[in-house]
């Protein structure tokens, strides 16, 4: 948007009308129109950008480096007992390392800022018996299952008569 802006000032400097820039430059007139009054009062470089809106970053981008490579690490080298990141756990990871403090209920949008996801581990129960299962899958569920019906026999769904 700036280089359009840039390219209007030019234009507008040309000698050009609101309405031919916006045609030119492929933005509505009102946009040119603004853009023209802030033109006149202030040049050129009042067309620059403001850069971003909103509030500023509280982490700069070397704290956010120590953040990733603290969380590359994992809990269990920060003396966690679980290998397991929570966002408690984050925000006090982020607290510890930067003296910036979150709280743990928005933690996870600076995650997903830094390219993280959820990952919830799966649920399992303990006496789970990985070779029980893969037996009962593999010689006991294809005799228990249902098989298929001869080619031309007739559903109980049928409408038919017989």
């Amino acid at each position: 948007m700036e280089r359009r802006r840039k390219r209007g000032a030019r234009l507008f400097e040309e000698g050009y009308s609101a309405a031919e820039v916006a045609r030119r430059v492929g933005v509505s007139r009102q946009a040119t129109s603004r853009w023209k009054e802030t033109w006149m009062r202030g040049g050129a470089p009042a067309l620059a950008s403001k850069g971003t809106a909103g509030r500023k970053p509280r982490l700069d981008g070397k704290q956010r480096r120590q953040i990733i490579n603290a969380l590359m690490k994992g809990p269990l080298a920060r003396g966690y007992r679980t290998n397991l990141w929570t966002l408690p756990r984050v925000a006090l990871l982020i607290k510890d390392l930067t003296g910036v403090s979150y709280h743990s209920g928005h933690v996870w949008h600076l995650l997903r800022a830094l390219n993280f996801s959820c990952q919830r581990p799966s649920r399992r129960a303990l006496e789970r018996d990985e070779p029980k299962i893969a037996h009962w899958k593999r010689d006991l569920w294809p005799r228990l299952k249902k098989k298929p019906h001869a080619k031309d026999a007739p559903s109980s769904s049928s409408t038919k008569a017989a």
